[in-house]
């Protein structure tokens, strides 16, 4: 079993809710937009770019899609743009969690039952990276260091799901961490590697990169057992020679990020049930396959009631960091 921002789910689930029609009835007319909630280079672009890729590849569509970037304000920019496309079925959103949890710490202008769920897609594994020449080998050096108390964490926008693992680890390592929120996970990777930031929680394909060319390493995966085995990411090194945060010391078994789709609100259900199907078609195909296993994610399908239940469990566990943080908008 998975525990996801705080709840079970079976890994690699496929649930589906009711009996879907093998062709849609609808079928899209124009040019689709693919809004990636983050700025370019962090893990909700990804997935928009690898499903646009994948959809064009195979002409899944007969419609050209464009990715854009609509980052501003923790994703609320991209959120707000889909509410205010209401009845519009070529705006396709692609979040995280922060569809629903942004809304109860941030005074924000929607809620994600202004938009219409598509699919929960993977879920999302969580790192704690530091400079590839810190000083520090371990987690327990890590921790060691930041009790001196000027530590910065860098993360993925502000009280969302970077922010409470950031908060998570304080509590659990006795630590003080000042954190200070990008537009994406990408960001928090360029300042690391710049020195300006100690450390970030990334996701692995947000760092991937910065790790093979030797600017940064993770100390630690927050995952109940050692990712998987796959190729080289260093000369060296691969994801499964990363310790799991437990094994390090660091009692936080388990910490993943749901990947999202969502269409604006006012839609028709054969429209839904388009988008359904579209994704679904994405997942069967190899390079899918490719993607979640290059940037070491759980393939996984939630849709109608399944993800409505979903996000309902999240939430109750999100309100509970944020009561004790403060955070909950009154």
């Amino acid at each position: 079993m998975k525990i996801t921002s705080g709840f079970l789910l079976s890994a690699g689930t496929c649930v589906l809710v009711g009996a879907m029609p093998a062709q849609a009835a609808w079928q899209p007319q124009k040019p689709i937009e693919f809004v990636a909630t983050a700025g370019p280079g962090g893990g909700t672009d990804n997935l928009a770019r690898a499903v646009q890729s994948i959809v064009t590849k195979y002409k899944l569509t007969d419609q050209p899609v464009v990715v854009v970037n609509k980052g501003g304000g923790s994703g609320a920019e991209g959120y707000v743009y889909g509410k205010a496309s209401a009845g519009d079925p070529y705006k396709v959103i692609f979040g995280t969690s922060n569809a629903w949890q942004q809304p109860l710490v941030s005074k924000v202008a929607f809620n994600y039952t202004d938009l219409t769920p598509v699919a929960a897609m993977a879920q999302d594994e969580f790192l704690l990276w530091v400079k590839q020449d810190a000083p520090y080998k371990t987690v327990g050096d890590y921790l060691k260091a930041a009790a001196s108390g000027a530590f910065k964490m860098g993360g993925a926008q502000s009280k969302d799901t970077d922010e409470v693992l950031t908060r998570m680890i304080e509590k659990v390592g006795h630590v003080k961490l000042t954190y200070i929120p990008f537009k994406s996970g990408a960001e928090a990777a360029v300042q690391l590697a710049g020195g300006h930031i100690d450390s970030h929680v990334n996701n692995p394909s947000e760092s991937v990169g910065q790790w093979r060319g030797g600017t940064q390493r993770p100390l630690c995966a927050f995952s109940p057992k050692r990712l998987p085995e796959g190729a080289k990411v260093t000369a060296s090194e691969g994801w499964s020679d990363v310790p799991t945060c437990v094994e390090q010391g660091l009692a936080i078994p388990q910490y993943e990020q749901p990947r999202t789709v969502w269409l604006p609100g006012k839609i028709t259900s054969e429209q839904a049930t388009y988008y359904v199907e579209l994704m679904k078609k994405v997942q069967a195909t190899p390079e899918w396959k490719d993607y979640i296993e290059k940037t070491s994610q759980v393939n996984t399908f939630l849709t109608g009631e399944a993800f409505d239940a979903f996000i309902k469990q999240d939430l109750e566990h999100v309100k509970q960091v944020a009561a004790e943080q403060g955070w909950l908008v009154k």
